[in-house]
Order: structure tokens, then sequence, then C-alpha cells
């Protein structure tokens, strides 16, 4: 074996390479301040669509984002080859704060949220009169879901020529809630899907339903240059309708910067995430009376100030039952 005396600069000294390379680590990231602006539009299995300026752009999250989620919706921050030509691909290095987020998950007892998409102002719910049965449970959760994000909710009913509207509307009425109903042969002539249009004007609404109720046949009137897009049936054992929409995609509306935003059908909206107390802020009338509740009242005890506020006068009873199946619907399974 060699030995070395007190020099060991001799050019054959062997040098083990450091594993972890020889430039230093440094937690300063670049700002990226020349990043392009865009708009998501769709994620698929790593690869995230990008609407920037007027070309899409194919994208991957950079490594320095981490963990951080990119979903449809989100304003982000992109560089490389933005030029939207086939094989390219852009990097997404910032996502921009949200004004909004819609959450889910799978049921009441998961606490794992999954965000639906981010900064939209309007949540569509939709569903079918018949066929299959509408589900006022899950029409409930949503609602909670869109008090809760801060969008508002629009209630679109469809098959209208199988079943009469007003009974479902009914249920409706005393929370306010805007609604529009469509039928078959009003889609197929265009005149529902204008109806509809103007409930969407300067918005960015997301689209939410069970399979088979017609919502994205309805999306697809509503941006002609989708008809492509192939639309499903209704199993006719099981009433369950066949995903024809595999992930959420975000659509322009022609004319005014609109936009709809498709979601896969859901059998199922958890609402473990969801906070009671913020969804009396979306009762204006009744959230004044919360004052003399005791703390963390659920609204629906013997001890509820709500019951004597109402009584007083200052507010309708049917907001206040409203008030309460609303947040009774997350203690309840959604199939019933």
């Amino acid at each position: 074996m060699r030995r070395y005396g007190k020099h060991t600069d001799e050019d054959d000294i062997r040098v083990r390479p450091n594993r972890k390379g020889s430039r230093p680590r440094t937690h300063n990231r670049p700002k990226h301040e020349d990043a392009a602006q865009g708009m998501v539009l769709t994620v698929d299995r790593g690869r995230i669509t990008c609407l920037v300026e007027d070309r899409i752009v194919t994208a991957m999250k950079a490594r320095e984002l981490g963990r951080k989620g990119v979903v449809v919706g989100d304003q982000v921050g992109l560089v490389g080859d933005l030029s939207g030509a086939k094989d390219t691909l852009a990097r997404i290095v910032r996502v921009e704060e949200r004004t909004s987020v819609l959450r889910r998950t799978a049921d009441d007892n998961d606490p794992y949220e999954r965000v639906v998409v981010a900064n939209a102002d309007q949540l569509a719910i939709v569903t079918a009169l018949a066929d299959p049965e509408p589900r006022p449970r899950l029409i409930d959760r949503c609602l909670v879901a869109a008090y809760d994000a801060g969008l508002e909710p629009l209630l679109v009913l469809t098959k209208s020529d199988l079943a009469p509207a007003e009974p479902l509307l009914e249920k409706y009425t005393p929370l306010g809630v805007r609604h529009a109903v469509t039928n078959r042969a009003e889609l197929a002539d265009g005149e529902a899907a204008e109806r509809v249009r103007e409930s969407l004007y300067g918005r960015i609404t997301v689209f939410v339903g069970h399979s088979g109720v017609g919502k994205t046949t309805l999306v697809n009137a509503l941006v002609p240059e989708e008809r492509q897009r192939t639309t499903g049936h209704v199993n006719a054992v099981t009433g369950r309708g066949r995903h024809t929409t595999t992930s959420a995609l975000a659509l322009p509306l022609p004319g005014d910067g609109s936009w709809v935003i498709d979601t896969p059908g859901v059998r199922s909206f958890g609402l473990h995430h969801v906070d009671p107390s913020r969804v009396i802020g979306a009762f204006p009338d009744l959230e004044p009376g919360t004052a003399g509740c005791p703390r963390a009242c659920s609204h629906d005890e013997r001890d509820c100030a709500l019951d004597q506020w109402v009584a007083d006068g200052h507010a309708d009873p049917q907001r206040l039952y409203s008030l309460r199946r609303l947040l009774a619907t997350r203690e309840q399974r959604e199939g019933d």
C-alpha cells in the first residue's frame, strides 16, 4: 500500500468524487420576472394545457413548485417554449394567488380535499328532471360547497320535456337561487343554450352534475366548436350515466371573455372540508341573529338564537328551514 508523506500534491492522487455534486446548493430560486401569463385549461397526467395570449401551450409543473398543485382555472407564469408548436413543452414556474377555490372530498369522512377548479365565480349545478331522477341531496351539497367557496350558484334543470320543473324549484325558491330550465328540443334549435348563456356572460362558470344529466350536451351547445366531443347515454338498467368528460376542461364562450368549465360527472360530493359556520354567510337575513347563539352553535339545537330571530319577524321561517336543511346534508349520505 502506498504511503504519502507531508507533500501530497502529486498528480496521481485519487480524489473521491462528491456524489452530491461539486456545486454548493442554494435556496435562492430564480424569480422568473419575464414569465408569460397564462390560464390553465385542462390537466391530464402531468401535462397541463394553457392558454397564453392566443396560443395553446402544453406545459409541465416546474420542480421548484414542489407539491403545490395546478388546477383548471389557475392563472400561471410560464417560461420555456411558448410557441405552441407540436412536441414543444413549457414550464409552469408560478401559480398566482387564487380568487376562489371550489373543493370537494370523496365523502364526509375523507380528510383529503380535492380542488375542483380555481378562480371561478359561479357554480352551475346541472340536474335532470327525469332520466335519471333528480337528487336534491346532491344539489344541496353543491349549494353548500358554492356558499363555502364564495361562488354564486345557478341551478340548471334539463329534460323538462320529461317532467315539470316546478316541484323541484319550489324547494329552492326560499334560497333565491337563480335557475334556467331546458329541454332537448330547445337545445337542438339553440333557444335553451341562449337562455342559459345569458346567465354566464362576464363570468367563469364551473358546471357540476352527476352523470347522464346532459351537462356535456349543454356545454357543447354553448360552445359549438366543441360539438365533436362525444356525449354519452344513460344506462337503462342502473339509471346512471356514462362519464363523457374525464377531466375538467375550460372553454371560452363566444364574444365577451366568459368561460365555462366542464367537469366529470360526480357520484358524490363530500363536505368534510366545509366549516358549517361559513355557510351562514350566504344568508345575510339570518346571520345577524346568530349573535345570541351559544358558542359553536350548530344552528339546529334547542338554544339556537335563530328561532327567536325568526319569531320576531326578522326573517322568513322558510329561510331558516332551508339553512338547516343545507347544514344537515353534511351529516347525511348522498344516496339518501
